[in-house]
């Protein structure tokens, strides 16, 4: 275990129940004082412990214990490079794995929320259709959650790709647009992407892209489903996932609690692909959305986690309408 800048890391492997060997990490406060926990749920092509370390760093310092799982086929997790075969096996992986941290015993009486970004969101949304009454909320960073009308398939299409994509399931034969470089606002940063050996950068395998597309049409039909507090941010400037799409989830959704945050000027990757300072701005909303939702230490020592802090009761009490969207 390492220690740096007030946070302590570890990482491990754990094996699935598909027998593949999958990259487990954790950002822990050197202090052990953990307010709640905090699930990664990465985005494609990416990984936790490189990508998402900035991210993870910045809550553990903030109190937070962070948790992260490469996906198979992701990261430093074995499987064929970005490859998904099943979308649900992705998040089988993560509910499973974060059942097991949860449910140990210096954190069971701990608050849990999922992070996710990009596919991640996706990835987050689903886990709690699965597990709907375990999660005290959820931040979503322009999730995959629904495609725009001007870009959705038809039918038939979705029909070919569908039998193509069992005679040729891993081509890397679906055209994309460069991720890192439209996602990306900071030059230095999409350097730092491109040299990251544990970053997919080659076209999506037609499997991989069908379930993508599955998933988010998926999503798209069951918005009123989600019913855990959760936070949506995305950048205005955003041209990898449509701004409206997170306007919609906020919007159709049924949580009483949910807050919508966009930033002028910025582009998908809130967490790593913009300048320090406005990173600094978004996590700065994001450690002051949990703050409020994290229920205060002397609540610690129940069998399961409270659900609501004092703070969060309050925004409750002011706020009563189902639909009325909570201002930072």
């Amino acid at each position: 275990m390492m220690i740096e800048s007030g946070v302590r890391y570890h990482e491990c492997f754990i094996t699935n129940r598909r027998g593949i060997r999958l990259f487990a990490c954790k950002w822990l406060p050197a202090n052990n004082k953990i307010k709640a926990l905090v699930f990664l749920c990465h985005g494609y092509g990416v990984e936790c412990s490189v990508f998402m370390k900035g991210t993870a760093m910045r809550l553990a310092q903030s109190g937070f214990a962070v948790f992260g799982l490469d996906y198979a086929g992701h990261g430093k997790s074995e499987g064929l490079r970005c490859y998904i075969d099943k979308f649900s096996d992705i998040v089988d992986d993560c509910a499973s794995y974060f059942k097991t941290i949860r449910e140990q015993t210096e954190y069971k009486d701990k608050a849990r929320f999922l992070l996710g970004e990009s596919m991640g969101g996706a990835v987050a949304l689903l886990i709690h259709r699965k597990q709907p009454n375990d999660w005290n909320g959820a931040v979503l960073v322009a999730p995959m959650v629904k495609i725009a009308e001007e870009l959705k398939p038809s039918s038939i299409t979705i029909s070919i790709l569908s039998k193509l994509s069992t005679i040729f399931p891993t081509w890397k034969i679906v055209p994309i647009r460069d991720i890192i470089e439209t996602g990306f606002k900071d030059p230095l940063k999409r350097q730092e992407m491109r040299s990251n050996p544990y970053v997919y950068q080659e076209k999506p395998r037609l499997r991989s892209g069908l379930e993508l597309l599955n998933a988010s049409l998926d999503l798209e039909g069951r918005l009123t489903e989600v019913t855990m507090p959760f936070m949506v941010l995305h950048g205005e400037a955003d041209v990898v996932t449509d701004i409206d799409i997170s306007k919609s989830l906020h919007d159709a959704a049924s949580s009483f609690d949910k807050t919508l945050k966009t930033y002028p000027g910025m582009w998908h990757s809130l967490l790593f692909g913009e300048s320090e300072d406005n990173i600094e701005l978004v996590m700065s909303d994001i450690v002051l959305w949990l703050n409020k939702r994290s229920p205060s230490a002397e609540r610690s020592g129940s069998s399961s986690p409270t659900l609501f802090s004092q703070s969060h009761l309050s925004l409750i009490s002011q706020h009563s309408k189902k639909d009325q969207k909570y201002s930072l």
